[in-house]
């Protein structure tokens, strides 16, 4: 059998990813339903976080699905739900049912994101061990920047066509994207290895791959301490990270006196540095190691929310906003990578998944809480101070779970060698 293209793999992981992405576009809906339907916008905002919460509970739940049925099963499950979703998107607003609107887009597509999500990540991991951060953070860049892509054709849509023949229209081009890409899903042959790394062990002048931790399953894997500390740090990040975006706007008018024009061109940049912070933040990891690339994220983030209220001056405000941007979009894309260096691939997707709960807890409590101590302390200043704070709780976790990897790697070095002298 000829080996897949593994670019072309990665090729069709980016046209699931921008698919499912476009959920983050969910905001160009909001007015056009307020003013069609006159729903309130906590009615239009609950269906978006409704899509999140089943994004991280499908993830968990259907990460053994991916391992048990293939790639390519999975992505074309998560063509079915997502295209359904959106699709049925559209019946619920020609029925004028907020509940129908929840049901499909919220729930039913949700499944359908968090099944695409996992799917070409876990399988990109596998096709490029030697660049497992470069391959997750393309699939997950194309997630982040997604937006960017859907936003402006779902306004000509809405236009030309009205909401609910949008709705349709999209639904049918995501079936068709997530299916077809789905299609050239596959994992490599056992024991595959990249050309130019074949000759390892034997050659002496050949580049080796860096072994695993070990080969763990998901339910082995959920029952460490490592895990736990990957859940706890991704937690944080998103939970702060999503917390700025929720109220980046109102927050740069009160704390530095952005106008409301700047407030929002500063939004549609953060989008950019959200994106191609996945790319750059998950390459830079294949250099310097995972674990540096999180204490880093997290010793940059507490002195910048530190800074945040502080700051008078609307530029450097942007700045460093853009810059936590990064590294929250570059904790989505290395944590796939993490996850196979520490577990191995054996079930990665189910692993990877079940950290996913992270995302679904976060996307749920970032903004209340944000939300919560601004109407308490009534500013925003103390928001980011609290966030600072939490961010040392992260980067001591980043710390800790370095000595576990100092003490597995030990372990595992001293048991090749032990293998080695018995042979």
């Amino acid at each position: 059998m000829q080996t897949k293209n593994r670019w072309l793999i990665a090729l069709s992981a980016v046209g699931i990813h921008i698919s499912i992405g476009s959920v983050y576009a969910w905001s160009v809906f909001t007015n056009p339903l307020q003013q069609e339907m006159g729903w309130g916008l906590k009615q239009i905002s609950l269906t978006f976080s409704l899509a999140i919460l089943f994004l991280g509970l499908s993830a968990a739940f259907l990460g053994h699905f991916v391992e048990k049925f293939g790639p390519r099963a999975a992505g074309t499950l998560s063509s079915l739900f997502f295209g359904t979703g959106i699709a049925g998107a559209g019946l619920a607003i020609q029925l004028e049912s907020l509940l129908l609107l929840y049901l499909f887009y919220g729930m039913i597509a949700g499944i359908g994101l968090g099944v695409g999500y996992i799917t070409p990540v876990s399988t990109l991991v596998k096709w490029f061990p030697d660049r497992r951060g470069l391959a997750t953070g393309l699939a997950i860049m194309g997630f982040g920047f997604a937006a960017l892509i859907s936003s402006p054709i779902m306004n000509y849509l809405i236009e030309q066509y009205g909401i609910s023949n949008t709705f349709y229209i999209l639904g049918a081009s995501y079936f068709v994207i997530i299916f077809c890409s789905a299609q050239y899903l596959a994992p490599p042959k056992a024991g595959w290895v990249p050309k130019g790394l074949e000759a390892a062990g034997k050659n002496s002048g050949a580049r080796k791959l860096k072994e695993d931790l070990r080969q763990l399953t998901a339910n082995e894997a959920i029952r460490t301490r490592q895990f736990w500390a990957l859940w706890v740090m991704l937690f944080i990040n998103i939970t702060c990270g999503i917390a700025i975006l929720s109220v980046a706007s109102p927050m740069a008018q009160e704390l530095v006196g952005m106008s409301a024009t700047s407030a929002a061109a500063m939004v549609g940049i953060m989008g950019l540095f959200n994106g191609g912070g996945r790319i750059v933040w998950a390459s830079i990891s294949d250099y310097i190691g995972r674990p540096n690339v999180y204490t880093l994220f997290f010793a940059f983030q507490i002195v910048a929310f530190f800074m945040l209220p502080n700051i008078t001056v609307g530029i450097l405000f942007s700045i460093i906003v853009y810059m936590i941007m990064t590294c929250y979009g570059g904790g989505f894309a290395s944590i796939p990578a993490y996850i196979g260096d520490l577990f191995g691939t054996k079930q990665l997707g189910a692993i990877h998944g079940y950290i996913l709960t992270a995302w679904a807890a976060a996307g749920l409590a970032g903004p209340i809480f944000v939300s919560w101590v601004r109407e308490t302390t009534g500013s925003y200043q103390g928001t980011l101070v609290i966030f600072s704070g939490i961010f040392i709780v992260a980067l001591a976790v980043s710390l800790l779970i370095r000595l576990d990897i100092k003490k597995l790697r030990t372990m595992s070095e001293k048991q090749i060698f032990k293998n080695t002298g018995n042979l």
